[in-house]
């Protein structure tokens, strides 16, 4: 509708508002090349009450509750008209509304209707198909026809034709095929009749009912003083043995009288232009027109160019027409096709095999099927970093802000932005200084002299607790795993080598679980074969690892924001005994 309004050179759209029940808001819409925002109302009454100008109400809702909305939309004072598009309303309910439309001077327009269509101005409705369409069959500008029919699939079919053989169509309108249309074929006829731009009208009825009778008489009246060229279709109806419906709920003959014979018949009989076939249907509008030509009733409405809608560009590129750079690259996930892909490989695939939470790291972060032993290594350090008490910095904010009321995300958040150099972050540092230090060559010794030297305490050794006579047992798991199922371990031999000096010096500097995770990822990736060099320097500048204490700290965070939500604690206060206050 907005399409046609703008290859009309409409100045504003025709559409007011759109009435979404339970929602509000705006719908974003293109009208020509500009994007704009249409109200969304959530009733009908705050519609109207929002547009006091809009006097069509089009209603596209299903059969079951098209009757009451339309209903309602007619008892407001400001609708006049009521489009409803459903087919399969129900009868008694037809009959109520147009009963209400016809005691209260408002029009009903269907049901089972594409809608209506006043070209160069506006249209409802689904009515003239395709921009293609309208613009083949000059909708875009008023010619000197009026076209009312009951069907709104021939109603595309005859604004072609009107258009091959007159000056178009002034306004085209669909009644609906239900036995009981809110509006007659007479009714729009006798409109057309009334309408000065209307020259001549076109109708195209079908067997079934008695609705073409009213033109009949209106017609044997001299209600109608302009040419009517008329066809009723359903011919073929006589060559079936049993009675036949043709689509519609009304077109279905019922006796003689209902027959297209007998309707093309009786108009032909009234004054109408009746053709002896529908393949004859062109040459008679066509023949009626060139008379009124002729007659100089009619000055062939001159041609124009309509401008050009912009196509989607949705539409443009899988038609080839544009190239169109896109703004997110994504190389680990798919979601487009039946089922999402991690990597390529289908999520029924990782749970039809059976594979863990470090397979489908090893997916989307490695973009490849790591071998079982280093998912199963990348699932044990998780485990073992997953919390280390409720008074670490991250658990602490976590606490504070979980006691404070906040939602879980909010509380999760504030411990892991904690997450930095002195929190986390040496599982990083130990990685980069111990692969540095490997391939220099140097010594346990030159390397922890070295890093004196620049004020850097080695990452990854040294403990707040344990001593060398007291290891962690987190690292003594992971270095029995990793000897245990890892091809080589080479950067964690170096890193004890390292630990063996360091101990000399204190026996607090012992290799801690961030060297140990670093020491050994480094193996990982070494020993599996499944990265090259480059890949490797790019993985731990990257900051891989800081991303695995990050996932795994971030279940033990959440763990605790549930343990004070259920504790039910109450706002967290520092006690002053705890703090120092100086001058």
């Amino acid at each position: 509708m907005l399409d046609f309004d703008f290859l009309c050179g409409r100045e504003t759209p025709s559409v007011a508002g759109i009435i979404n029940p339970g929602s509000e808001g705006f719908q974003k819409l293109f009208f020509g090349q500009d994007e704009i925002a249409i109200p969304v109302h959530s009733t009908i009454e705050a519609a109207c009450s929002a547009h006091p100008t809009a006097d069509v109400f089009i209603n596209f809702a299903s059969f079951r509750s098209a009757a009451a909305s339309s209903l309602a939309a007619l008892k407001q004072p400001t609708i006049r008209v009521v489009a409803i598009i459903a087919e399969g309303v129900p009868e008694s309910d037809t009959k109520q509304l147009i009963g209400y439309a016809k005691a209260n001077n408002k029009v009903v327009i269907g049901p089972a209707t594409v809608g209506g269509i006043q070209a160069g101005a506006f249209k409802i409705g689904d009515t003239a198909g395709t921009t293609d369409n309208i613009i083949h069959c000059k909708l875009y500008r008023p010619g000197s026809v009026g076209f009312v029919s009951k069907s709104g699939g021939m109603s595309n079919e005859l604004y072609n034709t009107i258009a091959r053989v007159t000056d178009g169509i002034y306004e085209g309108i669909a009644i609906g095929g239900d036995v009981f249309p809110g509006l007659t074929l007479s009714d729009h006829v006798l409109r057309f009749n009334n309408i000065p731009q209307v020259k001549m009208i076109v109708v195209l009825g079908e067997l079934g009912g008695h609705d073409e009778y009213s033109l009949v008489e209106a017609l044997k009246q001299g209600k109608i003083n302009k040419p009517v060229v008329a066809w009723v279709s359903g011919t073929c109806a006589r060559l079936f043995k049993s009675e036949v419906q043709f689509g519609h709920a009304g077109a279905k003959s019922g006796g003689e009288m209902e027959s297209a014979q007998a309707k093309n018949q009786a108009l032909r009989e009234a004054g109408a232009v009746v053709p002896t076939s529908y393949e004859a249907f062109e040459g008679a509008i066509k023949e009626t027109f060139e008379k009124l030509v002729d007659e100089r009733k009619i000055t062939p409405v001159k041609e124009l160019i309509p401008p050009q809608i912009p196509e989607d560009l949705n539409t443009a590129i899988k038609s080839g027409k544009v190239r169109a750079p896109t703004h997110i690259i994504s190389t680990i996930s798919d979601e487009r096709g039946e089922e999402p892909t991690y990597a390529r490989v289908p999520m029924s695939s990782i749970v039809e095999q059976g594979l863990g939470v470090g397979d489908v790291i090893s997916l989307l972060w490695f973009k490849r099927s790591l071998p079982h032993y280093c998912a199963r290594f990348i699932e044990i350090c998780i485990m073992l970093c997953a919390d280390h008490g409720p008074c670490v910095s991250g658990a602490h904010n976590t606490i504070v802000t979980a006691r404070a009321g906040k939602d879980l995300v909010s509380s999760l958040v504030s411990g892991l932005l904690t997450i930095g150099p002195r929190f986390g972050g040496a599982i990083d540092d130990a990685a980069r200084y111990f692969k540095d230090a490997y391939e220099k060559g140097l010594t346990p010794y030159e390397f922890v002299e070295n890093m004196k030297k620049k004020g850097i305490r080695v990452p990854g050794i040294g403990h707040r607790i344990k001593r060398s006579d007291n290891r962690d047992k987190r690292v003594e798991l992971l270095q029995r795993y990793a000897r245990s199922n890892f091809p080589s371990v080479k950067y964690m031999e170096y890193a004890v080598e390292v630990e063996t000096y360091t101990l000399s010096k204190a026996n607090s500097l012992v290799l801690n679980v961030d060297g140990a995770i670093g020491s050994l990822f480094l193996d990982l990736l070494a020993g599996s074969g499944m990265f090259t060099k480059q890949e490797i320097d790019e993985i731990v500048g990257i900051g891989y690892l800081n991303g695995l204490f990050v996932l795994a700290r971030s279940i033990g965070l959440i763990g605790h924001t549930f343990d004070q939500k259920r504790l039910k604690q109450p706002l967290y206060r520092h006690p002053w005994e705890d703090v120092l206050y100086t001058k």
